[in-house]
This record gives C-alpha cells, sequence and structure tokens, in this order.
C-alpha cells in the first residue's frame, strides 16, 4: 500500500519513510503544503500522514482542503502540537487520527492498522478468502493452514489483490500501488510477480482479463 507522509523535517521525513517501507508500505514524501496539496494520483495513495507545521502554510487547512475535495482515504496527523484544541481542530478538519510526537514507531503502526480496518468496515486485522489468510500486521499468510513464504513484492500485491477481491486491476493500478511515484516501474514486473505468487497460492485464484487486468478471485 502506498502512503504519503507530509513531514517538513528532512532527517525525520527519511528515518519515518525507511521505517514504513521496513513494514511493506511503499513511501511517497512531500515537504510543504504546496507539494501536498496537488500531489498525483492522491486516489491511489492508502493513507496520508500529515504535519500540522509545514513552512508554506498549516497542515489543518490543507486538510480541509482535501476533504473539500473529497480526498477520502484515512488520514492521521502526527505533530509536536499537544494541546486538547489542536487535537479538536485537527479531528473536526477531517483527521480520522491525531498523534502526538515523539511517538513510538510501534504505536504509530498499531494506529494506521486500526486505521485501515476501520475504513474498511471490519474489526479484525487479518483477511480471509476462503482456505487463505493474511496478516497485514504480522506479515503472515497462510494456505490451509500451512505458513507461506513470500518475498516482500509478492506479499503487497497479494494484500492489495485480498483488498480488492473481485475487482479488475490494471497492470498501472497495480504499480500506482505497490510503488513510490518515483520508482523505476517496467509493466512486465507485474506478470513475472503474478505469476510467482499463482504458484504460491494456486493459479485459479488471479484471473487474466486479456486487455484488461487481474481479478482476484472470492
Amino acid at each position: 500500500m502506498r502512503l504519503l507522509l507530509v513531514e517538513d523535517d528532512p532527517e525525520l521525513g527519511r528515518r519515518l519513510s525507511e521505517r514504513l517501507r521496513g513494514a511493506d508500505f511503499a513511501v511517497d514524501l512531500a515537504s510543504t503544503s504546496a507539494e501536498a496539496e496537488d500531489w498525483p494520483d492522491l486516489d491511489k495513495i492508502a493513507a496520508i500522514i500529515l504535519d500540522l507545521g509545514l513552512p508554506d502554510g498549516d497542515g489543518i487547512a490543507l486538510l480541509r482542503q482535501w476533504r473539500a475535495r473529497k480526498v477520502d482515504c484515512p488520514i492521521l496527523i502526527l505533530t509536536a502540537r499537544g494541546s486538547w484544541q489542536d487535537k479538536v481542530e485537527g479531528l473536526n478538519a477531517g483527521a480520522d487520527d491525531f498523534v502526538v510526537k515523539p511517538v513510538r514507531f510501534e504505536e504509530l503502526l498499531a494506529r494506521l492498522n486500526a486505521l485501515f480496518r476501520r475504513h474498511a468496515g471490519k474489526r479484525e486485522s487479518g483477511l480471509v478468502l476462503g482456505d487463505l489468510a493474511l496478516d497485514p500486521i504480522a506479515h503472515t499468510v497462510a494456505l490451509k493452514g500451512e505458513m507461506l513464504d513470500l518475498s516482500r513484492q509478492e506479499f503487497r500485491l497479494l494484500h492489495l489483490f485480498m483488498r480488492r477481491a473481485g475487482q479488475v486491476l490494471s497492470q498501472g493500478d497495480i504499480l500506482e500501488n505497490l510503488y513510490e511515484l518515483d520508482a523505476p516501474r517496467e509493466l512486465n514486473t507485474i506478470e513475472v510477480m503474478v505469476g510467482r505468487l499463482r504458484r504460491k497460492i494456486g493459479k485459479q485464484r488471479i484471473t487474466t482479463l486479456r486487455g484488461m487486468g487481474y481479478r482476484f478471485e472470492k
């Protein structure tokens, strides 16, 4: 899943991006309000982590603009501001959660996963389709109770497929969801990855629709 991190502190942005990538997220980084406001492909972003103290504007105003434009992905405010007034203003402006710096990465990750569950209308952390079970927190996949050995990108692809089961995903859709905006991309990478995934979970689970893309069968 792709995240947009809006953080003007270069060192914090770098360190947090690295930790999030280590947790199997693709992370885009914006350092100003103007850059974040016009970020391309916001509809492909799974969640936004937003700092309030930006050099060219207040994060609350940016949050309101996004919600006015119907940007509906979960937005988590991560800021040094910790007063109850800031929290109330942020949540009323459309934030889904408000976290005060400094925070342990494990707590931030848990809050992100809770947002994804609420956004999907589910309380459980895992995804289960038939005899296939994926736990996004433990980063495990089991088929008929047996644990599978998946690469990081195979896990990301399967997570995307299971969240969007029954929907047709083009190769472009998959690339946009799995890779950062400026990451090198090749369409044949998806074909190879889908082939490897089919061998591990069963080829009948992923249908190729010629000229359209792939559908993960429910």
